[in-house]
């Protein structure tokens, strides 16, 4: 994934793991909330699939449907209905505990587990742990998540923003969607570019202050894709360091910031289902067009960010 961490000290790296059904099962993803608009909540449905005239794997597996109390005797292994479903549903605290469980197992055959130390940290919807030596530490937090399709968006485990999220509830991600969009920027950009520098020292002004780096992230990808490549070369640095604060201020005054891929037919470089693609561009802001104090306080915070960028420049020089 693109790295532009506010710090470059306590980086989490984040790794998005994609779920394949096994042998014998069909994910089936359905919407939590039929009609709800983006399509933002997903619960996956697992089923059994009749395998008796398929190809058998290595092994001779017996069709769960068919042989299954068979199969159960001959101990090849429960299906994936008894071991990190909830009902009918993919489970994903269970299939979080289960990768964990994983991680430590294989962990001790790794080469690596004889010059670092493992510690694996406490989270209840990914696998999240911590790799250590001398005065040195990693941080790697395991996403998982459910391929759309064929497309660059998956069903992630990443909690939703609501106050509860269901255990059987797996919401949108587009990590994949952005890191391969920004991969392939970077690699038709000349030498020299810098849009990642210019994330992160962005993200620093934005600590303590009500703005997401989510939403600093949507401003400069829509930039990247209006601003000619030529254009976030280092010399153009202060310029485009500009253009994100105007355009961002902008946002604020029309309480509108669209989410970049929801009906973003003009990205030739990521796959998109054919649903996002029709659907109705979603505001990230739609907080502040419902609360006009949430506005004015988020007005007095960017005033703030500006003041405190042109500092940290000045100090810079």
């Amino acid at each position: 994934m693109e790295g532009w961490s506010p710090s470059e000290e306590n980086i989490i790296y984040r790794v998005l793991v994609s779920l394949i059904p096994p042998y014998g099962h069909a994910f089936l993803p359905e919407l939590c909330n039929p009609g709800e608009m983006p399509e933002r909540n997903f619960r996956i449905r697992v089923e059994l699939v009749c395998t008796c005239k398929t190809e058998q794997p290595v092994g001779g597996m017996l069709c769960f449907i068919h042989h299954e109390e068979e199969e159960q005797r001959r101990n090849l292994g429960p299906s994936l209905l008894q071991t990190v479903c909830t009902g009918s549903y993919l489970d994903v605290q269970k299939t979080a505990c289960r990768f964990h469980q994983l991680v430590k197992a294989c962990w001790l055959v790794l080469p690596h587990s004889r010059r670092w130390r493992l510690t694996m940290l406490p989270c209840d919807r990914s696998c999240k742990f911590k790799m250590a030596r001398a005065e040195e530490e990693i941080i790697i937090e395991i996403m998982l998540g459910v391929q759309q399709g064929d497309s660059d968006i998956f069903m992630s485990s990443q909690a939703s923003e609501a106050l509860f999220t269901p255990s059987t509830t797996w919401t949108l991600s587009c990590a994949v969607a952005e890191a391969k969009f920004f991969e392939r920027r970077a690699r038709r950009a000349p030498d020299g570019s810098f849009h990642l520098r210019c994330l992160q020292l962005c993200a620093r002004v934005l600590v303590g202050t009500c703005f997401s780096e989510y939403a600093l992230k949507t401003v400069v990808m829509h930039l990247l894709n209006t601003t000619p490549l030529s254009g976030w070369h280092r010399t153009h640095f202060l310029l485009r360091l500009d253009d994100i604060m105007r355009y961002l201020r902008h946002c604020l005054e029309e309480k509108r910031l669209d989410h970049f891929f929801f009906g973003n037919e003009k990205i030739p470089e990521v796959v998109l289902p054919p649903a996002l693609q029709r659907a109705e561009p979603f505001n990230l802001f739609q907080h502040l067009a419902q609360d006009p104090d949430a506005q004015a306080q988020a007005m007095r915070e960017f005033t703030d960010m500006q003041d405190r960028l042109t500092r940290m420049l000045a100090n810079d020089n």
